[in-house]
């Protein structure tokens, strides 16, 4: 483990990025640029101390979900996650395994969708990245650790994204086609150890998603329209297109409203007050 590259790249990586680039308000006025330590540690699920003790060459040797999860929060291409799992002395994510990096071409192509709410998912439907305005729409998914930032287990096990709202029929057909896209991913990278732990704890932790597991249906991410119970600004209806990456095998979910409607304008009004609450 080259601990003091490690740093040096670490601390580089930091200093480059936004607050909104990852999804979080910019805040105050900032003393440095790019994130801070803070934001680094709640976007990687680690603790502020780890990300302090990396970056001044003097951290334990992380293993490979630490890596993981630190490399995507830091917005690392290909080339340079390879490089800090080489730096850390770990083995870079195999052939097989579910990509989870998001490419920077990628990235660009959600900044530039301003307009809607947008998160991009991993095969698996991890939440990989999202914008500030799935934020304002959705929740803020930082505050789920990143083991837990999947829509399949936040779903079965979790609390889920419980601004949808859904009639019976629909929430039954949803989750069965959930657990179906979750066995299209399981063909397609049956030795990829997080799938296969994914996979186990939910046919222990939830009976309903073992039995429509057993049905042994398959699927994939599909367009719909969905109903979202939002805080502030009541029931949106609003239309949720899909754009596969082929590549990354990751998909785009996008959140919009048609011009000149009641939605439109909530949106609008997220895009400025972000993940803020009021109280009146």
């Amino acid at each position: 483990m080259n601990r003091a590259e490690l740093a040096s790249v670490l601390r580089t990586a930091r200093s480059r990025i936004k607050p909104g680039d990852v999804g979080l308000p910019s805040g105050q006025r900032r003393q440095v640029p790019g994130l801070r330590r803070e934001e680094v540690a709640h976007l990687a699920g680690l603790s502020v101390d780890y990300i302090v003790r990396l970056e001044q060459g003097r951290g334990p040797k992380p293993s490979a979900h630490v890596l993981g999860a630190l490399t995507r929060a830091l917005r690392f291409n290909d080339e340079d996650r390879d490089l800090v799992f080489r730096l850390s002395g770990c083995e870079p994510p195999h052939e097989g395994y579910v990509p989870t990096l998001v490419s920077s071409s990628a990235l660009r192509t959600m900044d530039r969708i301003t307009g809607h709410a947008v998160l991009v998912l991993s095969a698996k439907s991890d939440v990989l990245v999202w914008n500030p305005l799935a934020a304002a729409l959705l929740g803020d998914f930082s505050e789920w650790p990143p083991p837990r930032r999947n829509l399949i287990w936040q779903r079965f096990l979790g609390g889920g994204l419980d601004r949808v709202v859904r009639t019976p029929e629909e929430e039954a057909d949803s989750a069965a086609h959930c657990v179906g896209c979750l066995r299209t991913a399981q063909a397609r990278y049956p030795e990829d150890p997080d799938l296969m732990r994914l996979v186990a704890e939910l046919r222990t932790g939830s009976g309903w998603f073992d039995d429509l597991w057993c049905a042994g249906r398959s699927g994939s991410i599909r367009a719909t329209t969905a109903t979202i119970d939002h805080p502030e600004f009541g029931m949106l209806t609003l239309d949720c297109d899909t754009l596969l990456v082929p590549d990354t095998d990751q998909t785009f979910v996008i959140y919009s409203a048609p011009p000149d409607t009641p939605e439109a304008t909530a949106m609008d009004l997220m895009r400025i007050t972000g993940i803020e609450r009021f109280t009146y």
